[in-house]
């Protein structure tokens, strides 16, 4: 199923992010509490899909996954072939990313970046085994402004081949470059038509940087993802306690809501945000993200919140140093 946005429901806008359950390891905060002690593929396995059955049964469409979240495409694809009921959903992955901690979280690297043609070939393959038709949105994982995903016209034309079979072709970003990387890969074209139709980016509370180039993207008819909108866990109800969130534990106070609650439909309410996902690990917080879809903040809570704002450099240092666990 192609990528774009639903405005069946207010709940339409949140996907479903499996950065957090593909794999033992990962830096989202509190994950000892978060997933079940045993971690092994099997249990990791059934608990995605008891996050996949909740997300279905709220009413989330689009699904997010790649190549390098452990094993997260395969617990998609036999979701997916247990409920042959789940038709409308839209499914994103990404590549450029390998996995290499061999389910380990002490692993000293996670995964390795490469933006080549040769991977780009690999990976496709793997991510085709596996979602087979299903894949509707195929996204470069994490490029900055120096990848060579920006500039390798054989990669363009190979990524413009996929489109023409129906998928839609799109770019993550990372780092605190995000708006130049978003803003070099719009003017990219193949044939004169521009080759990406979507971009994913961090945008949240703490990390807002990359929201004009978003609403750029947008005005131009990209479908925007944001990825990260909790901050890898900063902005939730148990890691909130800092000075850099009294403002959003106050608004949730007022508004008799979760902290999550508020920093989702902070961003929720960027009128470029097509989809904000949630990087949930387990049913009772995707229950609670998804109440975001309730609350409405008014101009005067937005622009108090928007004081919660750090400088671009200080976020993705402060993220390099949350450990994988």
């Amino acid at each position: 199923m192609p990528l774009e946005r639903s405005t069946a429901s207010p709940i339409s806008q949140f996907g479903l992010g499996l950065a957090a359950v593909g794999r033992p390891g990962y830096i989202n905060l509190g994950r000892d509490a978060d997933l079940p002690a045993d971690r092994s593929v099997d249990a990791l396995r059934a608990h995605a899909h008891q996050l996949l059955d909740a997300a279905y049964a709220r009413g989330v469409r689009y699904l997010d996954t790649a190549r390098s979240y452990g094993g997260a495409e395969e617990f998609l694809a036999t979701w997916l072939d247990g409920r042959p009921d789940a038709q409308d959903v839209v499914i994103g992955s990404k590549w450029g990313y390998t996995y290499t901690a061999d389910w380990r979280t002490d692993a000293d690297v996670h995964e390795v970046k490469d933006h080549s043609v040769a991977t780009f070939n690999r990976q496709l393959a793997q991510s085709r085994a596996l979602l087979g038709t299903r894949l509707g949105l195929y996204q470069i994982h994490s490029v900055t402004p120096d990848s060579p995903a920006l500039t390798d016209r054989a990669l363009h034309e190979g990524l413009a081949a996929l489109a023409t079979e129906g998928v839609t072709i799109g770019l993550s970003t990372s780092g605190p470059a995000q708006a130049a990387a978003i803003r070099t890969a719009l003017e990219v074209t193949v044939g004169g038509e521009p080759l990406f139709g979507s971009v994913q980016a961090t945008y949240n509370l703490l990390e807002p940087s990359a929201g004009p180039a978003l609403a750029e993207a947008h005005v131009t008819g990209r479908t925007v993802i944001v990825k990260e909108a909790m901050a890898n866990g900063r902005l939730a109800d148990r890691h909130a306690t800092g000075p850099d969130t009294s403002t959003l534990r106050e608004i949730a106070h007022e508004a008799d809501v979760s902290c999550d609650a508020v920093a989702l439909a902070a961003v929720a309410a960027r009128p470029w945000a097509d989809i904000v996902l949630s990087g949930a690990a387990n049913v009772e917080q995707l229950t609670s993200n998804l109440t975001a879809a309730d609350v409405h903040l008014d101009p005067d809570r937005l622009a108090r919140l928007a004081e919660s704002a750090e400088p671009a450099g200080a976020y993705w240092a402060h993220r390099s140093r949350l450990a994988w666990a």
